[in-house]
């Protein structure tokens, strides 16, 4: 089966849910906050949260959902807002710090400072400044695109027409032209981040912090060096496999396209592997796969039969003479119907599990498709609109593939959580660490086997036999697997930036140094610091911390593994999918239901009976794949 996943990563996530709900509130007299229990701070503060939630995170859905210069605006005030009342309240945090006070009130209040990944400065000048910089970055990366030409031979391609071509050409100038044309996006985003870096250091500095990325690092109930320590050892568990992987298909491109399928003689060359920022390689199945055609799962071509069908109906109602702009309007119609059904299968998945539908509001809110009127952010996210997640939603631009159906099911992952944990107080509103909310829907992912594949019509029957299990393995390792380094490279490298070990002008050669570390991969022509190619991946701009996509590819072959004993499942970890199994589902709700309340090894440890992250699970998931690797690789020279 090919599983693949958006280019992760917005989601909205709900730690980015907590930044918003951080809104005004009204200030307090300086008699009132040192007569102040303890826990009556933390209900203040949570009352804060509830109030200023909806109108903040309004401001936020406007301004990825209709981008222009007001809800830039918009955005930015609310921004401020928010930072100038956490800022407040951090401070205020002092005075109630070592008094008597409830366990649950001392852990809200050690999490208060860590309830935004753009800590701010408290000067209001720079803290203004900061959310406007937020803003238009992200709205740059909204907005990008590639244009040749000029007048009316002008040509624009935005990211996903540019994606398309890397995923089906296999033409290496026209993919090369695809690649570098939209990192064209990032070149003007440099002095921008620059200054971000230095007022969020600034920020994080005020707070008690050496830096932004010794903040992030701080929200994982352990030491910061411990859990940087800590992602190493996992990545030490895992890079085996990926070597293996890596050396098969540097061997398979070299096959396709010469000398020009490695660079250097061992990298992978970034604008051939089929995704703009080489975390997937799923799009090079065509000549990747191991054994042409055995337990070919085309699932794309059953979505977009689905979507044509739906389009055709349309059509026969409209007649013979229906205009073109009727014909425009009823493809419209078909893909808004089809990505609806699309996500109704994913939720039949959560509801299996003896979870609730979702708000009828979600169906009349989300974005599925992508408007043709204005500019949007297309990358997937979660939101959650209010704090008792009456009003949840997802933004996508749903088309009828299979990575896209992947992704639904992945943002509904976040989606279930927020509508689980929505009894908690607002500071606790959030995954165990941001990992776990990364996790679930991938964790569902996983029980997407070929039964259930078969079970809601999108396969037939599915062949078993030593070369189909082969494919199927593949097809997942190259996009978990691949994923692995890329997911770990990201904050390595913003820690650097952070921390001042990366300077300025080093920004882009650091980029690919870590790059070539990690992955294994490198730019077919040199890329110097005239580029910002960071940039090119919303997650920069966007100033979403990247290591919880790492721990997430962890964690759901962890959680997957508990839900298939709690299923119980026998026989080897690949063929489980615990789907329509309620008690797995209830034990996973409870885990859910959780959200921040407590320290996350305890959570864990409710849910797979051990307090630690462990990838073993992975490794058994992959075994038979791995096996056949390492038969494939034999006497070959491989690493990077």
């Amino acid at each position: 089966m090919k599983l693949k996943r958006a280019p992760l990563a917005l989601s909205i996530l709900s730690s980015i849910a907590l930044l918003a709900a951080c809104g005004s509130a009204p200030e307090p007299t300086v008699e009132q906050t040192p007569k102040e229990t303890g826990d009556a701070f933390v209900a203040r503060v949570n009352k804060t949260f509830a109030d200023q939630m909806p109108e903040a995170t309004s401001a936020a859905w406007l301004s990825q959902t209709y981008i222009n210069e007001d809800t830039a605006r918009v955005s930015s005030a609310s921004s401020e807002r928010s930072l100038t009342t956490l800022n407040r309240l951090v401070e205020e945090a002092k005075a109630v710090e070592g008094t008597p006070m409830s366990e649950a009130s001392q852990r809200a209040v050690a999490l208060l400072k860590l309830q935004t990944s753009m800590p701010a400065p408290r000067d209001p000048a720079k803290l203004k400044e900061l959310t406007e910089i937020s803003t238009k970055l992200e709205q740059a990366y909204g907005a990008g695109s590639y244009c040749t030409g000029e007048g009316e031979a002008k040509t624009c391609r935005d990211i996903g027409e540019l994606s398309e071509v890397l995923a089906k050409s296999r033409d290496p100038q026209a993919q090369k032209e695809a690649w570098e044309g939209w990192h064209t996006i990032a070149k003007p985003m440099k002095a921008d981040y620059q200054r971000f870096v230095e007022l969020v250091n600034e920020g994080a500095r005020e707070m008690g912090y050496e830096n932004a990325g010794h903040m992030w690092r701080s929200g994982y109930d352990m030491d910061p060096a411990a859990f940087q320590q800590e992602t190493d050892r996992l990545w030490g568990q895992v890079k085996p496999l990926y070597d293996q992987l890596q050396c098969y298909v540097g061997d398979k491109l070299v096959a396709k396209y010469g000398e020009q399928g490695k660079v250097d003689g061992k990298y992978l060359p970034a604008h051939l592997m089929g995704n703009l920022w080489q975390q997937d390689w799923g799009n090079l199945w065509d000549f990747l796969q191991p054994y042409p055609g055995a337990g070919d799962l085309d699932i794309t071509s059953a979505l977009q039969a689905q979507r044509d069908a739906l389009y055709g109906e349309k059509v026969a109602k409209l007649g013979s003479g229906a205009s073109a702009e009727q014909l425009v309007g009823a493809a419209r119609e078909a893909d808004l119907a089809h990505a609806k059904q699309m996500t109704q299968l994913a939720e039949s998945f959560y509801t299996g599990l003896g979870m609730p539908a979702l708000p009828e509001s979600f169906w009349t809110k989300a974005q599925f498709i992508k408007p043709r009127d204005r500019d949007v952010v297309c990358h997937a996210s979660a939101w959650q609109m209010n704090p008792d997640a009456s009003d949840v939603r997802m933004k996508m631009c749903i088309k009828p593939n299979e990575e896209d159906l992947t992704t639904i099911y992945h943002e509904l992952g976040h989606v279930y959580y927020y509508l689980a944990y929505k009894d908690q107080p607002p500071m606790f509103q959030s995954g165990a660490h941001d990992g776990f909310h990364e996790a679930i829907g991938d964790t569902i992912v996983l029980g997407m086997t070929p039964s259930y594949l078969q079970s809601i019509g999108l396969i037939g029957s599915a062949t078993v036999s030593e070369e189909a299990t082969i494919n199927a393995q593949m097809r997942m390792a190259l996009a978990k697997v691949a994923f692995l380094p890329f997911g770990l490279m990201i904050d390595r490298w913003r820690w650097g930036v952070f921390d001042g070990s990366i300077p300025a002008d080093q920004y882009n050669k650091a980029w690919w140094d870590l790059k070539a570390k990690y992955q294994g991969v490198a730019p077919a022509s040199s890329r110097g610091e005239e580029f910002f190619d960071p940039g090119a991946k919303y997650h920069v701009p966007g100033n979403t911390p990247y290591t919880r996509y790492f721990l997430s590819h962890i964690l759901q072959f962890q959680f997957y593994k508990s839900l298939c004993d709690a299923a119980g499942h026998e026989g080897p970890l690949h063929t489980c999918s615990y789907a329509n199994n309620e008690a797995a589902g209830e034990k996973f709700w409870a885990m859910l239901q959780k959200g921040q309340s407590q320290p996350w090894q305890q959570t864990m440890k409710e849910l797979t009976g051990g307090e630690q992250m462990d990838a073993s699970a992975i490794l058994d998931y992959f075994a038979p794949l791995d096996a056949w690797l390492k038969e494939q690789n034999q006497g070959k020279s491989c690493g990077f």
